[in-house]
């Protein structure tokens, strides 16, 4: 579950990093009411679930009332637009009070799966986007791979922040926000734990100014106050929100060719594979144990209205569910759902000799069986290359 900025901020607050007094609105009227609370100079914030809303005009600072009613209807009125094109209405906006900003870093934690560590980045870049400064200025971020099972320590921290080179001003307050930064990560059970900016006001205080919060579904039983008060997002994407409304496990991603998987598991694998053979996965999506003809038609449609989608490569390992049943379900859903672009199914495991024989009494150049996991994969890249 992706946070908004707000509610990021109040995830943060738990753990005692100090973040800007504001208050969340709805309205003009509501937005003005904060911003007498809290006083002015105030920022007002677009919140929604996608990047870029300065550059679309989604954060404005406003002086005095008037501004606070203008800059407010503005922003409830305006569609933030993602990367894709896809549009997100504004139906909400952080109002807080401005901040005088010395510097600007940027702070992160999150999982090196590679090397089954927590993964930290800090660098004295903040306020942009940082893959840019990663792919800009590679030294300007100091990484560092904390072991689970010893946790970061002050002195450990202490070094990262020097290795970063903040300001020596800001060297205490770093230390303290990201000591509590792992706390929020680790304990709340998050995939991404982010502040940018996290800001050096001029008189020596360290706060953050953004904040960027992913917390893991699988762990929400763990944390059911938390989610509780979170509940009812809706996912940032417009293709996990479809997915989230017919119940499928589904990651957005961007490339060029579809994926349809039974399990967590085999889903990963099948992204790592299309990467491997040199094409780009558009997304994850788990199927789950039972693979019938509308659970295939749901998965098919949640795919195929994805326009970067070129080919759809379906990877199924029969347990439980037998692969004849699957097979039968993805005839059944292809006379449902009018496809864009062309199947490229992988089946094996239970009944996989009936499965491959139902589909292969209906292949066409729209169903094209593979004998293995490498190979589908490879055809699925060749098709969407060609498309």
């Amino acid at each position: 579950m992706d946070l908004l900025e707000y509610q990021g901020k109040q995830y943060f607050a738990r753990y005692g990093i100090p973040v800007s007094p504001g208050g969340v609105a709805d309205t003009v009227d509501e937005a003005v009411a904060v911003a007498e609370k809290v006083g002015y100079p105030v920022v007002i914030k677009a919140q929604v679930q996608v990047g870029g809303r300065g550059k679309q005009g989604g954060i404005k600072l406003a002086n005095n009332v008037d501004e606070v009613r203008e800059h407010a209807h503005f922003i409830l009125n305006l569609v933030i637009k993602d990367r894709h094109g896809n549009g997100y209405p504004v139906r909400r906006v952080w109002v807080e009070k401005a901040s005088d900003i010395a510097e600007e870093y940027y702070a992160s934690f999150t999982l090196d799966r590679s090397a089954k560590k927590h993964l930290g980045m800090l660098s004295a870049r903040g306020g942009v986007d940082i893959e840019q400064v990663a792919a800009t200025e590679p030294e300007a971020i100091a990484y560092i791979r904390v072991n689970p099972s010893e946790g970061l320590s002050e002195a450990t921290c202490r070094e990262w922040v020097q290795a970063a080179n903040l300001n020596p001003k800001a060297e205490d307050g770093a230390v303290a926000i990201l000591l509590s930064l792992y706390r929020c990560y680790t304990e709340g059970d998050a995939g991404l734990a982010e502040i940018n900016p996290l800001i050096l006001t001029p008189d020596g205080k360290v706060h953050a100014l953004d904040a960027k919060v992913s917390l893991d579904d699988a762990a929400a039983y763990r944390h059911q106050e938390v989610w509780n008060a979170f509940e009812g997002l809706e996912p940032h994407d417009e293709r996990e929100r479809a997915a989230a409304e017919k119940d499928l496990q589904y990651v957005g991603l961007e490339g060029s060719v579809g994926i349809i998987a039974n399990g967590a598991g085999l889903a990963m694998s099948t992204v790592d594979i299309v990467n491997q053979v040199g094409g780009k996965p558009a997304n994850f999506l788990d199927i789950g144990g039972g693979a019938n003809a509308d659970r295939m038609v749901d998965a098919l449609t949640v795919i195929n209205d994805d326009e970067n989608v070129q080919a759809i490569f379906i990877n199924i390992f029969g347990g439980i569910t037998r692969c004849d049943e699957i097979a039968n379900g993805i005839v059944e859903a292809m006379q449902r759902v009018t496809l864009r672009a062309p199947l490229v199914v992988r089946l094996d495991g239970t009944n996989a000799v009936e499965g491959r024989a139902i589909l292969q009494a209906n292949q066409s150049d729209r169903l094209i069986m593979q004998p293995d996991m490498l190979t589908a994969a490879k055809k699925a890249v060749e098709i969407a290359a060609k498309n």
